[in-house]
């Protein structure tokens, strides 16, 4: 039986936790059957992992569309004429897009006569009164949490809710494991072995909570002088970014209790070794769509602490696999933090808990057979 060629666009190059997710769900799925082509308009860290797996690449420029799109204008662009061209002549059999591709991508892929399936990754995209019909289109759509679809929908949902499936990104459970050697990690952060370790995975964004993290330390460092602290990230997208990243390290340099006690690591790949690293893992966004560092780190025999804002409150267990505090409270985040760091059979119960939370519900497999069952039915469609 031939392969079936999938397109993935993607408007994103770097690898933050959707993109992270998008790759996931690509190797998920049965190579036997598909074959996973991603479409990019600039090459960067995505496209290299992607070509590190075998796939196919292809690079056409476009810059992704905002949220005030016009469908009809934004279907004549040459972006979604260069998307159908690439469609029919890889001979694709079917396309998954992201939000700020979709304005190109559907038009594209409906010229060439293949469906498509996209994926909502923000709780913000709120459709306008002109683009609702757009969003209707599509035979399947997908949210990657209760708290996106019901952002994404409004109040009353504008389409039926059942025509957006929640589907969970997934996590390698052989990369992501309880053992994960975090030695070098640490060795580069300058920190000792036996000294207890509070970590943060997140690009630089004013929502990820740099800030909270960085006050919650320095509550955690007044009952517990020995705690480091390291956070890993960059991938900054904007000016803006580039901005909050600088007030935020230097803030830190300007801290006496953390100017040798936190790390800012920047990009990582080996985002396993780093929660390996850690005796706890915190996510102090002031919400979280998804929250991936969350599935990882569990997955990894991990305790989490994170705010209970969007995604989160949907994946973790509080007082079981991790704990869940309210956004923007930097001491109930530490006061969770420091109770951890105080009792390692603690640590030792909720992360087992967490690991077998993230296997029955959050593997990289059942993620890949649930999107398969939808693919499956638009294709045979």
């Amino acid at each position: 039986m031939a392969l079936m060629n999938l397109l993935f666009v993607s408007s994103y190059s770097d690898l933050g936790g959707g993109e992270t997710a998008l790759v996931t769900l690509a190797r998920s799925l049965d190579p036997a059957r598909f074959l996973p082509h991603l479409l990019v308009p600039r090459t960067g860290q995505l496209s290299e992992r992607w070509q590190s797996l075998g796939w196919p690449v292809h690079v056409t420029p476009w810059r992704g569309a905002n949220v005030y799109f016009i469908p009809a204008l934004w279907a004549q662009f040459p972006a979604a004429r260069q998307m159908e061209a690439i469609i029919r002549e890889q001979k694709i059999h079917a396309v998954h897009a992201e939000y700020h591709s979709l304005p190109f991508a559907l038009p594209a892929a409906t010229r060439a006569g293949v469906p498509l399936l996209w994926t909502c990754m923000g709780w913000w995209f709120h459709p306008r009164l002109w683009q609702r019909g757009f969003f209707r289109r599509p035979l399947a759509a997908f949210a990657h949490s209760q708290a996106i679809k019901d952002g994404f929908l409004g109040q009353p949902p504008f389409m039926p809710p059942e025509r957006i499936e929640v589907l969970y990104p997934g996590v390698d459970t052989q990369r992501f494991h309880p053992g994960v050697d975090g030695v070098k990690v640490r060795f580069d952060a300058n920190i000792a072995q036996d000294a207890p370790v509070v970590a943060m995975i997140a690009r630089f964004q004013d929502v990820k909570g740099h800030d909270v993290f960085q006050a919650m330390a320095k509550q955690v460092v007044l009952q517990i002088p020995e705690a480091r602290f390291i956070v890993a990230g960059e991938n900054t997208q904007t000016s803006a970014d580039d901005s909050y990243k600088a007030r935020i390290i230097q803030a830190a340099r300007q801290t006496s209790l953390l100017r040798k006690r936190l790390s800012y690591l920047g990009f990582r790949s080996d985002v396993e070794r780093v929660i390996g690293a850690a005796d706890v893992v915190v996510c102090a966004s002031r919400f979280e769509g998804y929250g991936v560092v969350n599935i990882e780190a569990m997955a990894c025999g991990k305790p989490v602490v994170s705010t209970n804002q969007g995604g989160p409150s949907e994946t973790i267990v509080d007082g079981e696999t991790g704990y869940l505090v309210p956004a923007g409270d930097a001491a109930a985040l530490a006061s969770r933090v420091i109770d951890l760091l105080h009792d390692a059979s603690l640590r030792a119960k909720m992360g087992a808990a967490g690991r077998e939370h993230v296997l029955r519900h959050f593997s990289m497999e059942s993620n890949g057979a649930q999107f398969t069952r939808a693919l499956d039915a638009i294709l045979s469609s």
